[in-house]
């Protein structure tokens, strides 16, 4: 399925690409929609940031989930260590795009 967004050079999409591909299918500057994914993006940050959720209908929500601390182990050294405490981000996939990823 190529719709655009798809990105064929390596395993990674960038903020660039994808405003590139916002310039080629809407037909505003690269520039502009630069603008637009940056601005998305750092409204996603600061949500986050304040601990809300992110929900995008038919994509997935985002959310930050608290992390209890927890024993652990060097590799290097083999030495128990206490993992701190610490917040990190969650992706679940909605049913609609686990469905298309798994076809």
């Amino acid at each position: 399925m190529n719709d655009g967004y798809t990105n064929t050079k390596h395993n990674n999409l960038t903020r660039r690409e994808i405003a590139e591909s916002l310039s080629n299918r809407l037909g505003y500057s690269q520039s502009s929609c630069a603008l637009i994914v940056d601005s998305f993006l750092d409204n996603m940050k600061q949500t986050l940031l304040g601990g809300e959720t992110i929900k995008l209908v038919h994509f997935g929500t985002f959310t930050v989930r608290d992390k209890a601390p927890r024993k652990g182990r060097n590799p290097r050294t083999g030495e128990t260590i206490t993992i701190k405490k610490r917040q990190t981000v969650s992706f679940r996939p909605s049913k609609k795009l686990r469905e298309l990823i798994n076809k």
